[in-house]
């Protein structure tokens, strides 16, 4: 499912952080514009509507069409987001993402996927963002957040490799330090547990530890590693599914505000 159009950047990107609020109304944008693209540009009902949804969304939010609304109207001064005429009564909107952020297609996926759920691991990324563009494995997300993390709109939150932890740039400075503070002590806590110091007075030894796992216990730890990576698969599968039937609720929304629009104009 793609855009009806993707257009590359035409000017010098102008992106700056954003609140809370504006990062979930530009990442709304940005995931409806993809995945449903015939029910976009969106009405202020259903973008609030969408900031709302309970998957695919962290935090979850409760916003009113006020708040909505009015961060509209600032990513509007911004050069984020515009109104399009020529849907009746009822303002549309859609965003310039693509310009303000300066991103190429698959680019602005990934930012889209970030700025609604905030910091995750590259594997949860690739398959979130896979949803409004194909990403083929790690190695193709991993060639999209270089070029990303080269423009300075994502930065790594942990070490690379296994677990790798990236998130988007826009958050306003003191949150961004605390965010980095959070995954920064959690990455410690795990370096702690995997290489604990020995207590003082403990002589170091190279006997083998009777308690360590036995090589004919290997087969416990691979079948719960493939457990939880099925159970993840499938927690997975059901945040798109809930998405999709989000998307599909709101296809509804939007062809009841035409037939309503219809029937204005012919007086009914």
């Amino acid at each position: 499912m793609t855009e009806p159009s993707s257009p590359p950047p035409s000017r010098s990107p102008q992106w700056q952080p954003l609140a809370a609020i504006d990062r979930r109304v530009a990442g709304v944008l940005i995931e409806k514009a993809k995945t449903t693209p015939n029910a976009y540009p969106m009405s202020l009902s259903a973008i609030c509507a969408a900031c709302n949804q309970k998957s695919n969304r962290a935090p979850v939010m409760n916003l009113e069409p006020d708040d909505v609304e009015e961060s509209l109207d600032r990513l509007r001064q911004i050069g984020a987001v515009g109104i399009i005429e020529g849907y009746g009564r009822v303002a549309k909107y859609r965003h310039y993402l693509y310009e303000w952020l300066g991103v190429e297609k698959v680019e602005l996926s990934v930012m889209g996927e970030l700025l609604l759920r905030g910091a995750q691991t590259e594997g949860d990324l690739r398959a979130r963002a896979s949803r409004m563009d194909r990403i083929a494995d790690l190695d193709a997300l991993r060639s999209v957040l270089t070029s990303l993390k080269s423009k300075g709109l994502v930065i790594a939150l942990t070490p690379e490799g296994r677990g790798h932890v990236v998130t988007h740039a826009l958050y306003p400075p003191r949150e961004l330090e605390q965010i980095k503070a959070q995954h920064g002590s959690a990455a410690g806590a795990g370096a702690a547990a995997a290489d604990p110091v020995a207590p003082p007075g403990a002589a170091a030894s190279s006997a083998p530890d009777s308690r360590a796992p036995r090589a004919s216990d290997g087969a416990v730890p691979e079948l719960l590693d493939a457990m939880r990576r099925e159970l993840h698969e499938l927690r997975l599968q059901v945040s798109q599914l809930r998405s999709e039937v989000d998307d599909l609720r709101n296809v509804v929304e939007r062809t009841e505000e035409d037939l309503h629009r219809f029937r204005h104009e012919l007086g009914g």
